[in-house]
């Protein structure tokens, strides 16, 4: 991770903000959140709804899209880190330095935790919501019985 400076030409800064430290990629707990928060969606799609004849293979094909969603980056990153010189010399903050940092993105400087949230909310309510959704299903199923 390299930290970089991204003044807006005529724009008066104060003090904190040229001070701010900048970071131009998420930090590898945010990833390792991704990951579990995928997982979490595949498991209990699998759990709560993988009970009729045909059910399985459309599971199967879900549970393939993520794997392949999520093993692609991370081989392609695993491969780029073997491969780039710098890799090694650039160790990744600690992950409270890294939330007090800005985090540079095409539209602009931004607070990293703040990025970190927006980049976690979509995955984590469809995890959640499928859960949810789950339990339903099962408590009305039970009730049904």
């Amino acid at each position: 991770m390299t930290s970089f400076d991204l003044r807006v030409p005529g724009r008066a800064e104060s003090e904190s903000e040229r001070l701010a430290d900048v970071q131009d990629s998420l930090h590898p707990r945010v990833y390792a959140a991704i990951i579990a928060l995928a997982l979490w969606l595949v498991v209990s799609a699998w759990a709560f709804f993988g009970g009729a004849d045909y059910d399985g293979i459309t599971l199967v094909v879900v549970t393939g899209l993520f794997v392949v969603a999520i093993a692609i980056p991370a081989l392609l990153w695993l491969t780029w880190r073997r491969n780039d010189e710098h890799a090694a010399d650039d160790a990744a903050p600690s992950f409270h330095e890294w939330r007090a940092c800005e985090l540079a993105t095409w539209t602009g400087r931004h607070d990293a935790t703040q990025s970190a949230i927006e980049v976690l909310l979509p995955i984590a309510a469809v995890a959640f919501g499928m859960t949810a959704i789950g339990l339903v299903f099962l408590f009305t199923g039970m009730a049904a019985t």
